[in-house]
């Protein structure tokens, strides 16, 4: 690691493809004197004198073999501009240099190798966003809201995501690591001067003092649902008997006819997938295929994908026609995934309505853990798609649950860590209410601080810093 760390680095830090721009920056203790390799600035003065954090009109050049002698002479690639930014005041807290060129595939493959013949190698990726959490400059948990931030699907993803980069996650983990730490410092000192018989923290306070700890990372994990289906976005599945409206409510939700609809049944035939944002969350739509009995070949393949698609969903939205009685498939379609989040959705309210909802609350399970939602819509007149919009929505997030309140967590790495930490915390607990000796108590006090340093990267592992950084793109 420390080897690779005194490499100069480069990368494309624009999207691959033609473009008005391209950007390729450089990072490293030698990337001043690598770019001045290649750059001219137009003012005639030398890249190493230039001012940090000023853009600079320049030249890029490469060196092409004389035809009759040994010499090489340089010919220009491209106008560009320049940017230096000296450490430790860049992203990477090392010398920084972007260039910024046309977006040609050939420009860019030309600086590329130029760069490389001047002694830099190609950063690997997230190796700057590494760099900068090796060097201090961010945390983990900020570096992960970094990629965050690029993939970001909705402004209440984005908001989450900044605000892990801006420190509140961290801020939050840091201080309940600090209060541990103090903690375990009164429970060392004691067992050091036990012959002494100095009291440095009493049982009671100990107890409400590491109850306290772990309430607030109960509190902070139970949050963590809510963060990733923000950040990762929901697979919601439309689902029911041929005809009900199940493509025109797709149609209807995003508002453009991406799935065919006609009166004949069974006319979708496989799962059509769309990506949309309802209320603030990133959903995955399905489209499944009409469940029924039928003994044509492709329409039975389309009603094993509905079911694969429903085993998958995270949230089902039951479709029925409200102007017709319950029929034998609607009555089983409702007996299915007791176990998942659902929807009842009542179609067509613009026409008579036939379903009653006392049938439909008999024919549910046995005493259900909630009752279920129902939602009246007309997926034809656009009646009603407010309402479900709400209705998925407050069916998959606290209906008290606002981004931006307090810090919330948004990976399943940062929840594992916190039930670990909280885990640990409970067995100190034990300890102390059991009158065990205070090494017992350190032991798991200390297994808990590991765990929060997990999240922020005080406490890792090579192995840790791979699988975050792997999912990263080259140029960051």
């Amino acid at each position: 690691m420390a080897g690779a760390l005194l490499d100069t680095i480069f990368a494309i830090a624009t999207p691959v493809g033609e473009g008005g721009i391209g950007i390729l920056r450089l990072s490293g203790e030698k990337a001043l004197d690598v770019a001045a390799g290649i750059v001219r600035l137009r003012s005639g003065q030398a890249l190493v004198s230039a001012r940090s954090h000023h853009l600079y009109y320049a030249d890029v050049l490469e060196a092409v073999a004389a035809p009759c002698g040994p010499a090489n002479s340089l010919r220009p690639i491209d106008e560009v501009l320049v940017a230096v930014m000296r450490a430790p005041h860049s992203y990477t807290a090392e010398d920084v240099v972007e260039i910024h060129c046309h977006g040609g595939r050939y420009v860019l493959q030309a600086l590329c190798e130029s760069l490389q013949r001047g002694g830099a190698r190609l950063a690997e990726p997230g190796e700057f966003t590494k760099r900068a959490f090796l060097n201090g400059r961010l945390d983990l948990a900020q570096a992960e809201a970094v990629l965050d931030t690029i993939q970001a699907k909705t402004a209440t993803g984005l908001r989450l995501a900044q605000e892990q980069l801006r420190g509140r996650l961290s801020q939050e983990i840091n201080r309940l690591r600090d209060s541990l730490i103090q903690v375990l410092a009164q429970v060392e000192a004691a067992i050091d001067f036990t012959e002494e018989d100095i009291t440095f923290i009493q049982p009671g306070e100990l107890v409400d003092r590491l109850g306290e700890a772990r309430g607030a990372i109960v509190c902070l994990a139970d949050r963590g649902r809510e963060g990733r289906i923000l950040r990762e976005g929901l697979t919601v599945a439309i689902v029911g008997r041929p005809n009900v409206g199940k493509s025109s409510l797709l149609n209807a939700l995003l508002d453009s006819d991406r799935a065919i609809v006609t009166p004949v049944p069974g006319t979708t035939r496989d799962v059509l997938e769309e990506v949309l944002n309802i209320r603030g969350v990133p959903v995955r739509l399905l489209d499944t295929a009409g469940v029924r009995q039928t003994e044509d070949p492709v329409e039975q393949e389309g009603v094993r994908r509905s079911r694969a698609a429903m085993d998958q969903a995270e949230l089902l939205l039951l479709l029925v026609d409200g102007s017709l009685p319950l029929s034998d498939e609607d009555r089983e379609l409702l007996t299915l995934h007791p176990d998942k989040k659902r929807l009842l959705v009542v179609n067509k309210s613009d026409l008579p309505c036939q379903v009653d909802e006392a049938v439909v609350a008999a024919l549910l399970p046995a005493r259900p853990a909630e009752p279920l939602p129902v939602v009246r819509i007309s997926a034809l007149t656009g009646a009603g798609l407010d309402g479900l919009r709400d209705a998925i929505r407050k069916t998959v997030l606290r209906e008290n649950f606002e981004p931006g309140d307090s810090a919330v967590v948004t990976r399943l790495r940062h929840q594992a860590s916190l039930q670990q930490a909280g885990e640990a915390l409970e067995k100190a607990l034990e300890s102390v209410r059991g009158g065990m000796s205070g090494e017992f108590v350190a032991m798991d006090l200390r297994a808990a601080i590991d765990a929060l340093g997990e999240i922020t990267g005080a406490v890792t592992t090579d192995d840790i810093l791979d699988r975050i950084f792997r999912d990263f793109c080259i140029g960051k």
